[in-house]
Order: structure tokens, then C-alpha cells, then sequence
């Protein structure tokens, strides 16, 4: 499942070739939304906003399109009608005179009256959006302290979208392993300095991959590994999907593990319990 950092570069792409135009002609592969096609038609699009994982696509005449990518969901922006070649099932087309943006694959997609989208069941209990919203790493201090989260699983407590909106797979382990904390604990068998740490890397691991394409680790070696010919995949992170291979801090074989039913990476030494 793409992370927020991948929906917000969508959102980017799509804003990109819709903002400020009339929206000419749109398509809704479901019937349930077929009637906003004619409701729709001509108005402008003001913005493309997201929260976490979700997109929201601002129209100037109060409605908004909100949409979830899920598991297989893929934006792709074309000029005008030129269709790309994909066995994918378009779900949503919209076009104006000079660009198309097509959502394939996804399912979960509603029209709503702008000032309602708030009240959408996933925008109600998503936390805080790192990339859309004013977060301060003290806001997340304070939120890691709370009584709502200090003794849960930060394996788990990562996933959940009602925490920190739009964090994922890849992001946990790389934001555990930049704090030093372990697969095992909770943010009550933490720290201070580790949960500064984490509420830091939070934000700048989040940030980074918006603006580097995913890309999490530091960007001197990648970009000295990129230069020796190393493959993306090798480069791209600190831990993530790395099983096997040495550190890149203290050469300790990483591991893998699955945690809240996902699989997740870490360097045992690193990233040692408090009890051990």
C-alpha cells in the first residue's frame, strides 16, 4: 500500500494538471456515483488536499472528491484522453483541455459536499497529517506520553492510522531503527531521548521520502551507492526490507520479523530493549 508520502506526490501530479481548470468531462466506474458526473462538469478545481493515505480534490463549487488508493489504487496523469496501455480497471477519470488524471484499481472513492468531507469516517479518526498539517515534534512528544497510546506496541502503534496519519510499512521500521527503539517495546518502556528521537524521525524520515522518492536513508551514501551502480532497492533504506544484510551503522546482520500481521526489519543491536 502506497504511504502518505506517495499519495502526497500524487496529489501533487494531480493538482499539477487539474488545479485552476474546468473540468471538462469526468468518468465514475461505480453507478452509485454516476450521477455527480453531470454535477461536476465545468466546475473548476480549486485544490488537491490529502489526509494520511486519502486524497481530497477541492472543487470551486463545493464539492469534493475523496478517494483512497488501498492495496493496488494508481494515479496516472496523460494528456488529454490518451489512455495508457493497462490491464488495470479504471474507477475515476477526469478531464479538462489539455490534461487527464485517471485513478485505476481503487474502490473506495465518494463525492461529498466540501464542508461534510471532514465527517468522512476516515478523515474523523485519522491523527495528524505530518505533510498537510502544522506538526511539531513536541506535538508528537505529547502525543506519545498520552494515555491513549504510551502502552501500546509501537509495531502496532505505528500502523495505526488514528496515531500519525499516512505512516506505513517502510516508514515504522525506518522511524524505530532512527530512535534506537526496539520492535518489543512501547513508548512507555522508552525514553525520553528516544522518543524525542522518534517524534523527530517521524517527521524528517516522512518529509525526506516526500521529497526524494522514497528514499529514507542518508542521502549522501545513497547517493554514493546509487554512483557505485547499486540497485534502488539497496540504497533506498536504513533497515527496510534489508534482512541478511550488515548494518549501516554498526555492521549487525539486520533481521526480519512480522509484527501486527506486516513484516518489519530492525538491527538487534541497535535497537535493543530497555530490559536487555
Amino acid at each position: 500500500m502506497p504511504e502518505g508520502p506517495e499519495i502526497r506526490r500524487a496529489a501533487d501530479q494531480v493538482e499539477k494538471a487539474l488545479k485552476g481548470r474546468a473540468v471538462l468531462d469526468l468518468f465514475f466506474a461505480f453507478e452509485r456515483l454516476q450521477e455527480y458526473e453531470e454535477i461536476l462538469q465545468g466546475d473548476v478545481v480549486e485544490k488537491v488536499d490529502t489526509k494520511g493515505k486519502a486524497m481530497l480534490i477541492r472543487f470551486q463549487r463545493g464539492y469534493t472528491i475523496y478517494s483512497h488508493n488501498q492495496l493496488y489504487g494508481k494515479w496516472m496523469i496523460r494528456n488529454a484522453y490518451n489512455y495508457p496501455d493497462t490491464n488495470r480497471q479504471l474507477r475515476l477519470a477526469l478531464h479538462n483541455e489539455k490534461k487527464s488524471a485517471l485513478l485505476y484499481s481503487s474502490s473506495d472513492i465518494e463525492v461529498l459536499r466540501t464542508e461534510e468531507a471532514e465527517e468522512h469516517p476516515f478523515i474523523q479518526k485519522t491523527g495528524p497529517d505530518l505533510l498537510s498539517e502544522p506538526v511539531t515534534a513536541e506535538d508528537l512528544f505529547e502525543r506519545f506520553i498520552s494515555r491513549r497510546f504510551r502502552n501500546r506496541k509501537w509495531t502496532s502503534l505505528l500502523l495505526d492510522q488514528s496515531f500519525i496519519a499516512g505512516i506505513g510499512n517502510y516508514l515504522r521500521s525506518e522511524i524505530l531503527f532512527k530512535a534506537g527503539i526496539s520492535p518489543s517495546a512501547r513508548p512507555s518502556d522508552c525514553s525520553e531521548e528516544q522518543l524525542r528521537k522518534a517524534a523527530g524521525a517521524s517527521i524528517d524520515l516522512t518529509w525526506q521520502s516526500y521529497r526524494h522518492q522514497g528514499i529514507t536513508n542518508d542521502l549522501e551514501l545513497a547517493g554514493q551507492l546509487k554512483k557505485q551502480g547499486v540497485k534502488r532497492r539497496n540504497y533506498r533504506h536504513w533497515v527496510f526490507s534489508r534482512a541478511g544484510q550488515p548494518c549501516r551503522i554498526d555492521g549487525t546482520e539486520i533481521e526480519k520479523i512480522q509484527a501486527a500481521s506486516r513484516r518489519l526489519y530492525y538491527c538487534p543491536t541497535c535497537q535493543k530493549h530497555p530490559e536487555r
